[in-house]
């Protein structure tokens, strides 16, 4: 098998990511659909800051919501696969760059990699 060219990584890379962004768009315009088609029992109120549920702050209750047609856990799923295309792309990258033996590339690859997912899992405590 030949190495990869600088090209095809650029294009599996752009592929990628457009994928991602479709697919949460998708994800979120089907949420806000059910969203719009739910009875609204009153006007909700902006004056003050409230904040949402508990269940839309890990995945395990994003997961739980989207199965049940939570019209407000499939659009956060949709906002979590667009913060997880980019970190997907980073991980492609390190693919990518060890498949054409670029150490260098694949160093600071990962370096941003591990940034990224310490930086992600931190702030979801």
């Amino acid at each position: 098998m030949s190495r990869p060219t600088d090209h095809d990584l650029d294009q599996s890379v752009a592929g990628m990511l457009r994928i991602g962004v479709t697919l949460a768009a998708i994800v979120v315009f089907a949420g806000g659909v059910l969203s719009l088609r739910q009875a609204w029992s009153s006007t909700p109120d902006y004056a003050h800051f409230h904040p949402g549920s508990e269940a839309l702050r890990s995945i395990s209750g994003i997961v739980r919501g989207v199965v049940q047609f939570d019209p407000q856990s499939i659009i956060q799923m949709g906002l979590v696969i667009l913060i997880a295309t980019p970190v997907t792309r980073v991980l492609l990258c390190v693919i990518g760059f060890a498949r054409q033996k670029s150490a260098l590339y694949v160093v600071i690859s990962s370096v941003v990699l591990v940034i990224l997912v310490y930086s992600l899992t931190k702030t979801m405590r």
